[in-house]
């Protein structure tokens, strides 16, 4: 019979991966070092440690970083759900849409089930970029995809793909409920927009951020 004790080198594997995945969850929700050192009272200098691999991770430092990053320790750490083969998604709020993480490593590339509600009126585009590229794909719904210049209307079983460098925004057509599936990562191509035929762009253009 095998020893019981934990093989030391598999620990400190797996201490070692936890700050790459704190820089990952970090930049993935677009906050910085300064803006988790005001949240969570660690210092700016321990974060920088901590994701460099220069501080070792204790509970005391894992904890308030599982509280704003919205994640569970065990995501924090790599842990595996052993004997439960069931997917845990928690929706994720912002910008007055629900996003559905589907993916769990962090890095990479990130998918997204992404639900943006029905309301009476349709909300005015307001772009924001943001470095990566991103695919995504309508299930339901009409979704506007005002890109740069462009200003489009993509129906279900329509996909886009773009540089999300380029100013862009995401929103219902016409007020209505969309659901989409959206891959997310940090490098790509350049935007490849596919709406389906007869369907031009609006002629309207994009309004600048404000």
């Amino acid at each position: 019979m095998g020893s019981m004790h934990p093989d030391p080198k598999s620990d400190d594997d797996v201490l070692d991966a936890v700050g790459p995945r704190l820089r990952a969850l970090r930049r993935d929700r677009g906050i910085t070092l300064a803006d988790v050192a005001a949240t969570t009272g660690v210092s700016e200098s321990t974060l920088s440690r901590l994701e460099n691999g220069q501080r070792r991770p204790t509970l005391d430092l894992l904890l308030p970083l599982s509280r704003i990053y919205d994640v569970p320790l065990d995501d924090l750490v790599g842990a595996p759900r052993t004997g439960d083969p069931r997917i845990h998604l928690k929706p994720i709020s912002r910008y007055g849409m629900t996003f559905v993480p589907l993916s769990r490593r962090p890095g990479g590339v990130h998918a997204f089930k992404l639900i943006i509600p029905a309301r009476p009126t349709p909300l005015e585009p307001t772009p924001q970029n943001h470095e990566g590229v991103e695919w995504l794909y309508v299930l339901g719904g009409r979704l506007r995809l005002v890109m740069g210049e462009r200003d489009l209307m993509l129906s279900p079983g329509e996909a886009a793909e773009f540089d999300t460098s380029l100013p862009h925004w995401l929103g219902s057509a016409d007020g209505r409920a969309v659901e989409l599936l959206i891959l997310f990562g940090a490098q790509g191509l350049r935007a490849q927009v596919r709406p389906g035929p007869g369907r031009p762009d609006r002629s309207s253009p994009a309004e600048p951020q404000q």
